[in-house]
């Protein structure tokens, strides 16, 4: 899973560079126009996905989530391939909405992985899976930058996208194995408000619920501005799509460097203490990127920060998963994924709208601000979880 997980998303992430440098050739001309709608068309998935998520995930349980990782890597490949065929906008924006309706291939693979390895390691295995998602993200963007300025098409990454997605499908068709068991039924049917009532049955859960929205919101404000600001820090050369795609995926390198150790140090002295070490990194690693004036000195700031925001989440789902049972975890995935899909979601839009109306550099000040409140959450909200669970 971490294998297929690190194809998965490599190819979702040769877009993140190349979506506002396409956006002129679908008719949108105007700087303000650009900013506005690659936050629109970032987001537009994830937001969709956000309620489409809780569904899928108790679909999960009742089928198994292998079944979710195909019908997810299928949506994928047919809708990334659509927007590479689209010849305006709105075309463009419907393909990348209609795909969030199946979205899910993250959470199918968090809900496989956490009910398959045993408790007291599922930071650590979390941490690997992490590991994965991030080094997908970090080769992704290059890659794709790669492509496009090679072709001279910033339509190529689009078909590559989907054509290797077809291959992560096949990987999960072929090499993953579920022992599934479905739930026994206890006479009433199964819907998704027993999600909503798992949540809401746990204050640690439903604090747990917004650390995932806030973190992903404050994460990903600045998905659709990296590619303007490295433009307005070095100007168009030919390699720009390259550049900007050094630019997402310095992050995923320090990803990679540190996921692994928070995920195993979280076993070891509480999920708590690390999610706040990292949320506190990841605030004060932040603040310098409102003043940086180079592009090395931006690398440099981006790679500091992804040495702690690579512990968020998976530090948060391992607090999850370890807080129901191995039974439920799907629906739970499901329920708290949608977070993370909204924030997936809010962030690229209130990116676009601070960065058309206030400026780019507003945008990391919002970042640092979110990061701050989301620690303060956490440490006056979000209990250790206590040996005998």
């Amino acid at each position: 899973m971490v294998g297929i997980q690190f194809v998965m998303t490599g190819a979702i992430n040769f877009l993140s560079p190349i979506i506002p440098l396409m956006l002129p050739d679908l008719g949108v001309t105007s700087t303000r126009g650009v900013d506005i709608w690659a936050g629109v068309i970032t987001g537009a998935t994830s937001f969709v996905a956000a309620f489409a998520s809780p569904v899928w995930g108790r679909v999960a349980d009742k089928h198994g989530r292998k079944l979710a990782l195909l019908r997810s890597s299928f949506a994928i490949a047919l809708f990334t391939a659509l927007m590479g065929l689209s010849t305006n906008v709105w075309q463009f924006f419907g393909a990348r909405a209609i795909m969030g309706v199946f979205a899910g291939f993250s959470s199918a693979a968090i809900a496989l992985v956490a009910s398959s390895v045993p408790e007291r390691r599922l930071g650590y295995a979390l941490g690997w899976l992490s590991s994965g998602q991030l080094v997908g993200s970090l080769v992704g963007p290059v890659i794709g930058g790669f492509l496009a300025d090679l072709t001279g098409s910033y339509r190529t990454p689009f078909f590559w996208c989907a054509g290797i997605t077809c291959v992560g499908l096949v990987a999960v068709w072929v090499v993953v194995r579920e022992d599934f068991r479905p739930v026994v039924s206890t006479g009433r049917r199964p819907s998704v408000f027993a999600g909503f009532a798992l949540i809401a049955g746990s204050s640690g859960l439903g604090a747990l619920f917004l650390v995932l929205l806030m973190a992903q919101l404050s994460t990903r404000t600045i998905a659709p501005v990296v590619t303007i600001f490295v433009q307005t820090l070095i100007g168009s050369p030919p390699e720009i799509a390259t550049l900007s795609g050094i630019a997402f995926s310095i992050t995923g390198l320090a990803n990679l460097v540190a996921a692994p150790f928070l995920g195993n140090r979280s076993d070891v002295i509480g999920y708590r203490k690390v999610l706040l070490i990292c949320l506190l990194g990841a605030t004060l690693t932040s603040i310098p990127q409102i003043f940086v004036g180079s592009y090395w000195g931006f690398l440099a700031e981006r790679f500091a920060v992804g040495l702690f925001i690579g512990g968020i989440l998976p530090t948060a789902n391992a607090l999850i998963g370890r807080s129901v049972s191995r039974e439920n975890r799907g629906t739970v995935y499901g329920m708290t994924s949608s977070a993370t899909f909204l924030g997936n979601s809010l962030g690229p839009l209130m990116g676009g709208g601070i960065a058309a109306g206030f400026g780019i550099r507003w945008v990391f000040v919002v970042t640092a601000l979110l990061l701050a409140g989301n620690l303060a959450w956490v440490w006056f909200t979000v209990p250790e979880l206590q040996d005998d669970i």
